[in-house]
């Protein structure tokens, strides 16, 4: 009886790790991350009006849309109610991945926040890096003494409704839009000029990751996975009980 009470409890087990799998997968999957800034950041993208400055606090970083060579993150309030920002970003190459979230920022004059330039989930070697409109981009290059990647599509700054959803217009039209760099002195350069390209034995790294949104949609293969532990557990518990049976 103890053995058959054993293998009622492993199969719990079991169905609980299968039934919380697709919540980790599904994190894994939009890089969501907690962010608290101590001060405010300036932010670049399709952002609701007047929320162009982030105020210090806590805020949610997640993928909305995934491709080979660019990203669209939405920025949301704390409890993930609001959409605050749809960011476009391409992928930023770093050597060595971390463990944890890292922010990185343009800095600015005193007394102007810094700009937000860049965002790593932990443990990925490939990261956002955030692109502004041409306008702000320019401003920032000149602070900062370094290019900017920048779009020069006429692209809506702001908007009055938060965007929910990948297919929505302005979604569509930073997919599509062009991206370069500016200088400090306002010139315009190629990408290639600016962003560094990942080694050769990680360039197939972009690749994997178009390929991501399969993963989404985790329930078929998790009920799957649940229904043949729930078929073993099944058997499992008639081999041990059956001789039980026999001999009380």
């Amino acid at each position: 009886m103890k053995l058959f009470n054993a293998a009622k409890t492993i199969f719990a087990v079991a169905v609980f790790g299968a039934i919380l799998a697709p919540v980790s997968k599904a994190d894994e999957w939009n890089r969501k991350s907690v962010i608290t800034f101590n001060r405010p950041v300036e932010i670049p993208g399709v952002h609701l009006a007047g929320w162009g400055v982030l105020p210090a606090g806590t805020y949610v970083f997640k993928i909305l849309d995934s491709q080979s060579d660019r990203h669209i993150v939405q920025i949301f309030s704390e409890d993930e109610k609001t959409v605050y920002a749809t960011v476009l970003a391409i992928p930023n190459y770093r050597l060595q991945a971390t463990d944890k979230t890292v922010m990185t920022f343009r800095e600015r004059p005193a007394g102007q926040p810094e700009a937000l330039r860049a965002w790593f989930y932990p443990g990925r070697n490939f990261g956002e890096e955030f692109v502004y409109p041409k306008a702000k981009a320019i401003e920032i290059a000149k602070a900062a003494n370094t290019p900017v990647l920048f779009t020069p599509a006429e692209i809506p700054v702001e908007v009055t409704e938060p965007i929910k959803a990948a297919d929505v217009p302005f979604v569509a039209e930073l997919k599509n839009a062009p991206i370069l760099a500016i200088t400090p002195a306002g010139e315009e350069i190629q990408l290639a000029q600016v962003v560094t390209a990942p080694p050769a034995e990680v360039q197939s790294a972009p690749m994997l990751a178009k390929a991501e949104p399969a993963a989404l949609p985790e329930t078929a293969s998790s009920q799957s996975l649940i229904a043949l532990l729930g078929f073993l557990a099944m058997v499992i518990a008639i081999t041990l009980q059956s001789p039980y049976q026999r001999f009380r």
